[in-house]
């Protein structure tokens, strides 16, 4: 995993650090009065001239084996655990010193305080701006780019924090988590206050709810998409997952909900939420709701892809490239978004899949939720230019008018592939073949792998089954464990099943089994990742830049 160097504020008041002690323990701060710090960090990498170094219990070692770093780099103080504190008191006995040189904070459980404490020291600012939370399994994405949308929509600017990039006005960083660690994350919102941005738009994931990443921060608004299998290399099973979800919607972590209730997990949470909820329903048996979707079947929408010209993909650069992000040419509306109130709208999805549009249903309620008028809410919805990973058209270079429509998408759980296959069969009903290429990553929830493989091939008509992710594990018993869930789908009902090691190879292979521009070739599981991790190896892959390199000459077999 890269190292990632989040931004940090220029202009901030000294924080003392005896302001701490009416925040933690009693006896936890030194009686040190004349000391203050100018920043926080968890990282001695990222440790500037006057922050508080906080030496967190890691997987691995601790950060207080770390302290001669962070002291070295300036930090004016540490915050850390009995264990850390051990490790520094060693170090103190063999000369080191650190514990004479920089006071130490000791708390149990520091990553407990780790939100509060960021949050004082860059001087609370998720209280000067609205903030919108999205979490679930599938959808969080884009959920969180849709709501950006409609607060650009409404003259609101805004920040954005997620899985695919943090973006603050122009500037853009690439994330290598859904939610950065607590520290950074009030840094950013305090980065967000400085240059003027009214609301920031954050993904909250089960990780990050487990580790008080978002701690300190109470939402204007939560939103909930969904929940399905996933993570449960984590957590010990769906009940836990969904307990941990369920901690955003208390008064701690937000003011009020807008709950999708389209599964059984968003009307339990409808039900036991404590803070104030509306309801979203998009599909047909999800019971009443405080907002639902009429659909119109003679108006199905047409998913009229389009070459991007405004290149969010790929970063987000502002330049077009070859390899953009699908563009909705004026589809027609999926139907009318009616609240129980009596108001209406209706509700363009600029992405294909009845999931998007439960997820633009869904932000824009919470869009209403804080204030925004209803036709802007929808409005920006609907001009929202697309989702990086998340059905991406690519596109060849140079043309070539009878290649197959070539797509990429981050599904990655059971649920996600077989919503995104079924919505590429539903809106390209012409005939042509569908052909998937699939595989899952190592190290993680192991149980998924073969209930993945079966949504392909209950779905698509071929299956390319290959590496995503690897990690530490053996990619020929990854692709073993998906492979043997293509045996659970009746035999007439099967797709094609080919096994390829090497993802540039299958992504080839399923390019070869193309006949012509009625097949859709669609690379799912890594979407916006630009790395491949193999035995502890970060090597550049970008599926959208493969498959365009595979589709430059490309002929049918």
């Amino acid at each position: 995993m890269p190292d990632w160097f989040g931004p940090r504020p220029q202009q901030l008041e000294p924080f003392p650090l005896a302001a701490l002690r009416e925040l933690l323990p009693l006896g936890a701060v030194p009686e040190q009065d004349d000391i203050a710090v100018t920043g926080v960090t968890h990282d001695s990498r990222q440790v500037r001239p006057g922050d508080l170094y906080v030496a967190l219990p890691g997987e691995v070692t601790h950060g207080a084996r770390f302290l001669d770093d962070a002291v070295q780099a300036g930090a004016a103080a540490v915050l850390t655990d009995d264990a850390g504190a051990s490790l520094a008191g060693l170090r103190r006995e063999i000369g080191g010193g650190w514990l004479g040189v920089v006071p130490v904070i000791v708390v149990d459980h520091p990553r407990a305080w780790l939100g509060e404490v960021s949050s004082a020291i860059y001087a609370h600012p998720s209280k000067e701006l609205l903030t919108l939370g999205v979490t679930g399994t599938n959808g969080k994405t884009t959920t969180a780019y849709l709501l950006a949308a409609g607060l650009r929509q409404a003259g609101i600017r805004t920040g954005l924090i997620g899985t695919v990039e943090t973006r603050i006005g122009d500037e853009v960083v690439r994330s290598v988590r859904t939610t950065p660690e607590a520290t950074d994350v009030h840094a950013i919102l305090a980065v967000m206050r400085e240059r003027g941005m009214r609301a920031c738009v954050m993904e909250v994931s089960s990780h990050a709810l487990a580790y008080r990443r978002a701690s300190a921060i109470r939402f204007d608004v939560a939103g909930f998409t969904n929940l399905s299998q996933d993570h449960l290399d984590f957590h010990a099973d769906l009940e836990e997952y969904f307990a941990t979800k369920a901690r955003l919607f208390t008064s701690r972590h937000a003011k009020r909900a807008v709950i999708c209730v389209n599964d059984e997990y968003g009307r339990r949470l409808a039900e036991r939420a404590e803070i104030p909820s509306v309801t979203v329903a998009t599909v047909v048996g999800a019971g009443p709701a405080d907002w639902a979707v009429e659909r119109r079947d003679d108006e199905r929408a047409e998913w009229a892809a389009e070459r991007g010209t405004s290149g969010a993909g790929r970063g987000g650069s502002e330049e077009s490239s070859a390899t953009d992000v699908v563009e909705s040419n004026a589809s027609p509306a999926a139907g009318v978004l009616t609240a129980a109130d009596g108001r209406s709208v209706p509700l363009r999805v600029p992405l294909p899949g009845d999931f998007n549009v439960s997820n633009a249903a869904l932000a824009v309620a919470m869009l209403t939720e804080v204030g925004v008028d209803l036709e802007d809410a929808a409005d920006g919805v609907a001009a929202c230019t697309g989702v990086p990973g998340r059905m991406e058209r690519v596109w060849p270079e140079p043309d070539a008018p009878d290649a197959p429509m070539a797509l990429v998408d981050y599904a990655h759980t059971p649920d996600a592939v077989q919503n995104v296959l079924r919505a590429l069969r539903r809106d390209r009903p012409d005939g042509g073949r569908l052909i998937a290429v699939i595989g899952a990553g190592g190290d993680r929830d192991r149980d998924k792998r073969p209930a993945m493989g079966a949504a392909a091939a209950a779905t698509a008509d071929v299956v390319v089954i290959t590496d995503d992710n690897p990690r530490s594990e053996d990619p020929a018993a990854i692709r073993a464990a998906v492979l043997a869930g293509t045996e659970d789908v009746r035999d007439s009902e099967r797709a094609d099943v080919v096994e390829v090691a090497g993802r540039r190879d299958a992504i080839s292979a399923a390019l070869r089994l193309a006949q012509g521009d009625a097949d859709t070739v669609i690379v799912l599981g890594k979407g916006h990742e630009q790395g491949q991790e193999i035995a502890g190896t970060v090597e550049p892959f970008d599926d959208r830049e493969v498959l365009r390199e595979e589709l430059r000459g490309w002929r049918a077999m």
